[in-house]
């Protein structure tokens, strides 16, 4: 208990400190999440309750990369971030920008890529770091595999950090000696940016879900020459801690565990906190038996050294792709009379799980509650029992039956009664099947956009009701041997079926899939255009250039000429032996997932009853909500007197002193302010495409903005490109 008051003391003075020599007239937005706590909370109040319905447009900046392309290819999910009144942010491109804060006037633009003749692999990118010391400024952002340093005043590179400016991602990851594979080949990138401590940068990954994935060690860089400070292994080495809560030798074909979502940092403490994510390959894990540390877990982790000072699993031998999809928050609660310093992580599955920040000792009671099924996967051993916090309450959909279904229309309801009533259902985390399950999982509860909270310890989420259709079937590579897997067909399933489904299910209906299904794709897109997919990537879907052109060629032409006969096979016989005859890399597991379908009516409306979207005000002192809302519309329902439904949304909240909770995200395009208290609309604004991304509040010369990217191109939106600031009048 004392150790807790005097750290609440010396925080409260160098807060006040720190707040008696902020200039009153300039705030900047200087980190992801606005801070290096990630609390997406500004202390400003120009714009406020009573004002904010004047707020206008201010500024209006064009990053040039709308080319009118929709699609992962065109998407802008950046928070960006303002320092010394200047506004960083990058494009669909993977360009780096800097505009002035007030007018939106370029200053420069680096772009990675210049007249290389390499093809560039585009992926989206939702934040910068910076950091300076003296008159050294840098911003440092990933491109692929590298990680750059740019002089924050020119837009040049840092030539003295790394190989002439940049650094390979590639470091700290093993090679065939140490985990069996040869990492340069893998997929290896950024989402988040990562968190500044001291001269360190902290960073997770992006890494392939499939059999070919990496694994998702978290690092630090040094800011100052690019080289490897240090590795925490979330997959486990021999003689290493958790190692024995996987199968034998597991590391050696296993990936993923990693850590895309964010980071924070308490520097007080010297403390860094990570969500990490599932293990490969999403839903079969068979070949990884045990509970799978540190997959799916929050890491408290030493920040100057990676040394591990806590953990917390969330779920255990994850088959629900349920990875940790927001950056944990720092907050500081009321708990039982004191004061606490806690960290708050909310899941994909609606929950928020608090612990103190030191101990890792949960601050509400965690049950371990019996999820066993009646049935598994041949050679699946699912674990037995599922973390779940006893507050707060849920904030996304735990059970699913007839009653929850849509009767939006009665044909929308038979359709999707039918499907629920052929489909395996057995809770919240019903195992994956050969018949096809239903779940909640993928996307959902929680979102990459995080989460926003006040000093007094509310915490704003906006969630997601999503509902997910999966059907298991027969790896037809199983077992083989390398030389028999060398068609397209083998090459598409090792590299391709873990996302993508080539089936009549759900054909054209892109919108209720996360990925697209490639059933019959030459009649929507040329070989041309398939050729610079695969060779460039698009969002999500890596770039396959570490493939040979043949291999490349060989998965194009099976597209459009063989899949017809694999898509239609009855897959429903599993295969008689579950030893893995093939080498330890890339792992070829003996099922494959459909892709990542949503569960929609026949008119593309979630098969769920509303709200499909939601904003919540949660008291983390007590664990009691304050308000819940739909976020998002569907115009044409609320044009039918339907009340708004929610939608989708991706992209996260800002919370202010001046009472307000600003929020775009949704499929509507608009970005709205709320009551942070009530949660009552109080403006809106359509945005030229799109806001999927999180916005930024800031001040220069006495002038508040809020500004964000809207780059849309979601699920067939609109592309935008551009990033819009507001002001008041």
């Amino acid at each position: 208990m004392k150790l807790h008051t005097l750290s609440v003391l010396a925080v409260t003075l160098l807060f006040a400190a720190c707040q008696s020599a902020i200039d009153p007239l300039n705030r900047d937005w200087p980190a992801y999440g606005g801070n290096k706590a990630g609390n997406r909370y500004a202390d400003l109040t120009q714009i406020n309750k009573t004002n904010v319905d004047s707020l206008q447009v201010a500024w209006i900046y064009d990053s040039g990369d709308n080319d009118g392309t929709t699609g992962w290819t065109r998407m802008v999910e950046c928070q960006p971030i303002v320092v010394n009144g200047v506004f960083y942010g990058t494009t669909a491109t993977m360009k780096l920008f800097a505009v002035d804060g007030v007018t939106g006037k370029e200053l420069w633009k680096f772009d990675p890529f210049g007249q290389s003749d390499k093809k560039p692999v585009f992926h989206p990118i939702r934040g910068v770091a910076y950091w300076e010391d003296g008159d050294d400024k840098r911003i440092l952002y990933g491109v692929g595999p590298v990680l750059y340093a740019i002089d924050a005043t020119t837009g040049k590179k840092v030539t003295g950090f790394g190989d002439n400016g940049g650094t390979s991602l590639y470091q700290g990851l093993g090679d065939l000696d140490s985990i069996g594979r040869d990492v340069s080949k893998l997929l290896v990138d950024l989402t988040t940016p990562g968190v500044v401590y001291r001269d360190l940068l902290i960073i997770g990954s992006r890494v392939s879900e499939g059999g070919d994935a990496a694994p998702g060690y978290i690092r630090a860089f040094n800011i100052r020459t690019g080289e490897l400070a240090w590795t925490f292994r979330t997959i486990p080495l021999p003689g290493e801690e958790g190692y024995e809560s996987w199968s034998p030798g597991a590391y050696k074909k296993m990936g993923g565990a990693n850590n895309w979502a964010g980071l924070v940092v308490d520097e007080q403490r010297g403390i860094v906190y990570a969500g990490t994510g599932s293990p490969s390959v999403d839903f079969y894990g068979g070949d990884r038996e045990g509970q799978n540390l540190f997959a799916n877990s929050v890491l408290a982790l030493d920040a100057g050294t990676g040394k591990r000072i806590w953990h917390f699993q969330t779920v255990h031998h994850d088959l629900w792709d349920l990875d940790i999809p927001t950056p944990p928050n720092l907050m500081t609660v009321t708990h039982n009379g004191r004061k606490i310093d806690a960290v708050a992580q909310a899941t994909k599955d609606g929950y928020v799980f608090l612990f103190d920040r030191e101990t890792g000792e949960p601050l509400f009671p965690v049950e371990e509650v019996p999820v066993q099924g009646t049935y598994a996967l041949p050679g699946e051993h699912p674990w037995p029992t599922q973390p779940r916090p006893t507050k707060p309450r849920p904030f996304a959909m735990q059970v699913l039956t007839e009653d929850s279904l849509t009767n939006r229309t009665p044909e929308a309801r038979a359709y999707v009664l039918d499907r629920f009533r052929n489909s395996r259902y057995e809770g919240r985390y019903t195992n994956p099947s050969l018949e096809g399950s239903l779940f909640f999982a993928f996307g959902g509860g929680a979102e990459w956009g995080g989460n926003a909270a006040t000093p007094d310890g509310i915490l704003y989420q906006n969630s997601n009701n999503m509902l997910w259709w999966l059907q298991m079937r027969e790896n037809p590579n199983y077992g083989q041997t390398a030389a028999a897997r060398s068609t397209g067909q083998a090459l598409f399933n090792t590299n391709c079926a873990s996302c993508h489904a080539i089936s009549k299910e759900g054909a054209g209906s892109t919108a209720a899939q996360a990925i697209p299904n490639l059933w019959n794709v030459g009649d929507r897109l040329t070989r041309k255009q398939i050729t610079s997919l695969v060779e460039s990537g698009s969002g999500r879907m890596p770039s396959f250039q570490h493939l040979e052109r043949q291999e490349r060629e060989a998965i194009i032409d099976y597209l459009l000429q063989g899949n017809k006969p694999d898509a239609e096979r009855d897959f429903h016989a599993g295969p008689a032996d579950l030893t893995n005859t093939g080498a330890d890399f890339p792992y070829i597991p003996p099922y494959l997932n459909n892709g990542n379908i949503q569960f929609r009516d026949q008119e593309n409306y979630p098969a769920i009853k509303p709200p499909w979207g939601l904003l919540n005000a949660i008291d983390m002192n007590t664990g009691e909500y304050l308000w819940q809302v739909p976020l998002g519309e569907y115009p044409e329902l609320s044009a039918q007197g339907i009340p708004p439904t929610g939608t989708e949304n991706h992209g996260g909240p800002v919370v202010t002193a001046g009472g307000l909770v600003f929020i775009a995200a949704t499929y509507d395009e608009k970005i709205r302010a709320f009551d942070r208290d009530t949660g009552e609309i109080l403006w809106e604004h359509k945005l030229p495409a799109g806001g999927f991304a999180t916005p930024i509040t800031y001040m220069i010369d006495g002038k508040q903005y809020v500004a964000i990217a809207a780059g849309g191109a979601r699920y067939g939106l609109k592309s935008g490109g551009t990033y819009v600031a507001f002001a008041l009048p």
